[in-house]
């Protein structure tokens, strides 16, 4: 698909204006500045009653003027206005299902399932890509074309999308990665090539929150990563927003997944320092679980290890 216009899209909700409303990225040509043939980008949403936010999530994929993109919308059965708005635009989608799944991870892998491209991504219902995102990660990736991912700056806004301030990747090696209470990144801003995705996906469906981050390990121990500079996606922050919800179950799946990716010593530490700064929900949760050598120092461990392993 080459993305539409501004003109052509359904006209905007009022009051809305500036990007991605009444604004749009340059249309681009057939081909790089170079004479190569713009890279296949198939980008994924996974949506679960987002009504608020998807119109924005969508027009931003839609308004990049990219001449080559995929967009795949899946949905878990919305019970608010979501696939209204999906329908709005589903000229200009590539595929869209509503119907129930196991959460965001499933969406995902039932996404990926239907992609086509070169470079892959994911943004979720509630995220937006800023103007030009693509053709940068484009322009990266034709520059370190055997990289596993690229990865640019998130721009963190409020409910009502007001600037806040920009999370960029401090390290993109393995050892990096993995001390993700340290390093980590934007997930709205993060792509991956098609081979990354079949040598290290799918996503673990039993993991609802830091699944990305199991991803991105996966991926450094086979391929690099590489930095976009360019702040590429925006990401709300919001009180609904799964990971403000359950922020406690959000560190559980980080701590499991360095313990299975062989890094015990970090989790355990990152545990430590977690817990000295949440002691009522130490109080809440001082209980033991099954694994004696944790028994010092993790009283958060039923919760822990009984529901993720």
């Amino acid at each position: 698909m080459h993305c539409p216009t501004l003109s052509e899209l359904p006209t905007p909700p009022r009051g809305k204006r500036g990007w991605p409303w009444t604004e749009e990225s340059p249309q681009l040509t057939d081909a790089m500045p170079d004479g190569h043939p713009w890279p296949k980008i198939s980008i994924v949403t996974p949506s679960y009653n987002q009504e608020q936010f998807i119109e924005e999530t969508i027009r931003s994929v839609l308004l990049q003027g990219y001449p080559n993109l995929e967009y795949i919308i899946i949905d878990g059965g919305s019970s608010d206005n979501s696939v209204g708005i999906i329908k709005k635009y589903e000229k200009w989608v590539t595929y869209w299902v509503s119907e129930p799944d196991r959460g965001q991870s499933e969406a995902i892998n039932k996404g990926f399932e239907k992609a086509s491209g070169e470079i892959y991504t994911w943004l979720n219902s509630d995220d937006y890509l800023l103007k030009n995102a693509v053709r940068n990660v484009a322009m990266t990736y034709h520059v370190s074309p055997r990289a596993g991912g690229w990865c640019g700056g998130c721009l963190l806004v409020d409910a009502d999308s007001k600037k806040s301030w920009v999370h960029w990747p401090k390290r993109l090696d393995l050892e990096g990665i993995v001390d993700w209470s340290e390093n980590h990144f934007g997930q709205p801003a993060c792509f991956f090539s098609e081979k990354a995705w079949q040598r290290c996906g799918p996503l673990d469906e039993d993991l609802h929150y830091e699944m990305d981050f199991d991803l991105w390990l996966k991926i450094a121990k086979e391929l690099s990563i590489e930095k976009v500079n360019d702040v590429v996606a925006a990401a709300h922050l919001h009180r609904n927003a799964k990971t403000q919800r359950d922020i406690t179950r959000m560190f559980a799946e980080q701590y499991i997944i360095q313990i299975r990716h062989g890094y015990e010593d970090l989790a355990i530490q990152d545990i430590s320092q977690w817990m000295n700064s949440h002691a009522e929900l130490i109080r809440r949760l001082n209980r033991i679980s099954r694994f004696p050598f944790l028994r010092p120092i993790l009283p958060i461990a039923r919760i822990v290890w009984d529901k993720f392993l």
